[in-house]
């Protein structure tokens, strides 16, 4: 299990140090120097903290399940509890993975140029 979690780690490392040179180009249009760097490195931050939320909330929902399906397993008269528990759960699992994905929106489509300084 480390072992995957150290492979997966290492290949996005690996995945945005080719990525850089893309990055390397020059103003763009209505932004300064600054403005377009500031903007690149939203567009990084907004969708590295969406993919980890997706990952970890991926991760956390199938724990919940697989508890829950152990749950019923054992008690199969509990399983209305069980099921109940199990939704809100995941409910407020996704909820989260959802408010990360509105704060990466929020990041990445400000725009940098009308912020003081570019």
């Amino acid at each position: 299990m480390l072992r995957k979690a150290l492979l997966t780690t290492f290949m996005w490392v690996v995945f945005f140090v080719l990525a850089a040179p893309a990055f390397a180009q020059g103003g763009w249009a209505g932004l300064g120097d600054g403005g377009a760097t500031v903007y690149k490195w939203a567009l990084i931050a907004g969708a590295g903290g969406l993919a980890i939320a997706a990952a970890a909330g991926a991760y956390s929902q199938s724990r919940v399940v697989s508890a829950a399906c152990e749950g019923i397993a054992r008690n199969p008269s509990a399983a209305p509890q069980i099921r109940f528990a199990l939704l809100l759960g995941l409910v407020l699992i996704e909820s989260l993975v959802i408010y990360v994905f509105v704060i990466s929106l929020v990041i990445m489509f400000v725009n940098w140029g009308t912020l003081g300084g570019a």
